[in-house]
């Protein structure tokens, strides 16, 4: 008995698509996500979570671009990775530089949350870029 050269299995699409960039705009809103909970700035008062201010933007970007990661249409994807990457840099970079504007450099430190936002747009704006060149 002989074999069909393609089966009904192997014709149908994968499901969820994780394309070019697709992956890294999954694990980098992850990132995103869990760093908007964690301390964005670290004083000798204590710790200031990144919920207390521009933290709440980013985890609703971050929770965006999760379900945005797992999209079909690749146009789609690409405009969702490049408003996430917008917000996850821009926030942080404003949050730094108002800081500097109200106390200067010294007596405070970015926190661990601040810097996996900011990691996490740099890494989906990096993804956009992959998407961009793959469609």
């Amino acid at each position: 008995m002989e074999r069909a050269a393609t089966s009904p299995a192997a014709s149908r699409p994968r499901w969820p698509y994780a394309g070019a960039g697709q992956q890294t705009l999954l694990w980098a809103s992850i990132l995103i996500t869990v760093g908007a909970f964690l301390p964005w700035l670290m004083t000798s008062f204590g710790t200031f979570g990144g919920m207390r201010g521009a933290g709440s933007w980013t985890v609703f970007a971050g929770v965006i671009g999760i379900g945005a990661s797992l999209m079909r249409s690749r146009r789609l994807v690409l405009l969702h990775a490049v408003g996430i990457a917008s917000i996850a840099i821009a926030l942080p970079l404003w949050q730094v530089v108002h800081l500097i504007g109200m106390v200067g450099l010294g007596g405070w430190l970015p926190g661990i949350g601040l810097i996996m936002t900011f990691v996490g747009g740099v890494a989906i704006a990096r993804a956009a870029l992959v998407l961009r060149a793959a469609d």
